[in-house]
């Protein structure tokens, strides 16, 4: 079953039947074998008119404190939702720390930050980039009433909130711009790679059979190729650890605790997500892999390593149209 693409469309589908309407059930699209829905909170239901809205405000600029920022600035569809960049500027000129991770599937993650920080949910994770002070990203710092006066001199976000939140339709806060950010971050979902397909190239099946060999699937497990773990793996000071730690082996002697440890990142849509690691300092996927696996890699047939984890790109995903900016008119008329 191929999906990804013209498959992930259920915000879309049930959009036609208008986002005025009542409601209607929320379909998720059909999921491989295996693959349950994800947990959605109790707190914040799917919904078409509320997925609508989420997508409309990840592309608005108007979610930073100066209008010149919009998450899709730091998400960009083409890259996987990551942005090509090593860290990306916040709108005060404070330099990210972290590489910015793709999306894909991140409706299933169980820990949302490059670090232990204790955000399990979208909407928690939302609200770092907005208000977050080290380093500044968005800038809004718990600006509550600024957020709400530029959003609601928009009279299309007024009728789209009204729709999203039939029980608060004035409520254009932090928490209602959060649910609906994660509501459209929940319908990221990309199954459509050649992997997910079982159409690998025999080089790229050769590089499957490396990559179960060299014991990536450890942390880097099946389904979204990532144990959503923390892990130290020796990247936080190459100068000054020896390559036998790397991998997660012990530390070596005089390494003063606590490690740096950092958690798996997904590897779907790797090939387009670079530059690569927390930091973004390794330009290509052989200098990430060689960084934080060196001691697994003797012998390694590295073409069909990367022909395997370029084969975990789900073009269909790239383009999905129900993922796009959205139409600049407004879904609902006046």
């Amino acid at each position: 079953m191929r999906l990804g693409g013209a498959a992930i469309i259920g915000a879309a589908a049930l959009l036609a039947t208008g986002l005025g309407a009542a409601r209607p059930a929320w379909r998720w699209p059909a999921l491989p074998a295996g693959i349950a829905v994800p947990a959605v909170p109790s707190d914040n239901g799917m919904s078409a008119a509320k997925v609508a809205l989420g997508r409309r405000l990840f592309y608005d600029r108007a979610l930073s404190a100066d209008g010149s920022m919009a998450c899709a600035d730091c998400h960009q569809q083409e890259k996987g939702f990551a942005d090509g960049l090593t860290t990306h500027r916040g709108v005060m000129g404070d330099m990210g720390v972290r590489n910015v991770p793709g999306l894909a599937n991140v409706a299933w993650r169980s820990g949302l930050t490059w670090t232990e920080a204790g955000l399990s949910t979208l909407e928690q994770q939302a609200m770092v980039p907005m208000t977050g002070t080290k380093p500044v990203e968005m800038g809004l710092a718990q600006d509550d009433v600024g957020l709400a006066r530029r959003i609601g001199a928009n009279p299309c976000y007024r009728r789209m909130f009204a729709a999203a939140f039939p029980d608060a339709p004035s409520d254009l806060d932090f928490a209602r711009v959060t649910a609906a950010l994660a509501a459209f971050q929940r319908t990221m979902i990309s199954f459509g790679s050649a992997h997910d397909r079982g159409a690998l190239s025999p080089l790229a099946q050769r590089g499957a059979r490396q990559f179960a060999a060299a014991g990536c699937g450890s942390c880097h497990s099946e389904p979204d190729f990532t144990d959503s773990k923390t892990h130290y793996v020796g990247t936080a000071a190459p100068q000054e650890v020896d390559a036998a730690a790397y991998g997660g082996k012990p530390l070596p002697p005089g390494f003063e605790p606590p490690p740096e440890q950092f958690r798996t990142p997904s590897l779907r849509n790797v090939a387009v997500t670079g530059p690569w690691l927390h930091d973004g300092q390794s330009p290509t996927i052989e200098s990430a892999i060689r960084r934080h696996a060196a001691p697994m890699l003797v012998d390694v047939d590295m073409p069909a390593l990367l022909a395997f984890l370029d084969a975990l790109t789900d073009h269909d995903f790239l383009k999905n149209a129900a993922l796009a900016r959205p139409a600049a008119s407004c879904p609902i008329p006046a």
